[in-house]
């Protein structure tokens, strides 16, 4: 199992930029992926982006070009540099990480992003 700790999050407003942190308990070399999902409020939880322990990197088709995830090995800590923030981009965002295909996944507790239009 591995703790994840997000932070960042925080009002915007339309336009605006935010970048989320997931801080992990353990070696993300040690992790095969690790993720952003987001839950607005009423709505299922959705994939946002990945990116997996060789590099690999995918992206909701809603985020394209506006998100970028990236990763500090020596800090144990992905990020989700947020840009041209809309209003349909507020949510609840969460970290994940799946350790193993064997194992179940991680979730951090959350960190609100709210945009104001």
């Amino acid at each position: 199992q591995v703790q994840l700790v997000e932070s960042g999050g925080g009002l915007v407003q339309a336009g605006g930029s935010l970048r989320l942190s997931c801080a992990a308990s353990r070696s993300i070399f040690s992790i095969d992926v690790m993720g952003w999902y987001r839950q607005a409020s009423g709505k299922q939880r959705e994939f946002v982006a990945r990116i997996t322990r060789g590099g690999s990197i995918n992206y909701a088709d809603s985020v394209k070009g506006r998100f970028t995830i990236s990763r500090d090995n020596a800090k144990n800590t992905i990020y989700l540099q947020m840009n041209s923030l809309k209003s349909e981009d507020t949510a609840v965002y969460y970290c994940n990480a799946v350790i193993s295909v064997v194992a179940p996944s991680s979730w951090g507790q959350g960190t609100q992003v709210t945009v104001s239009s």
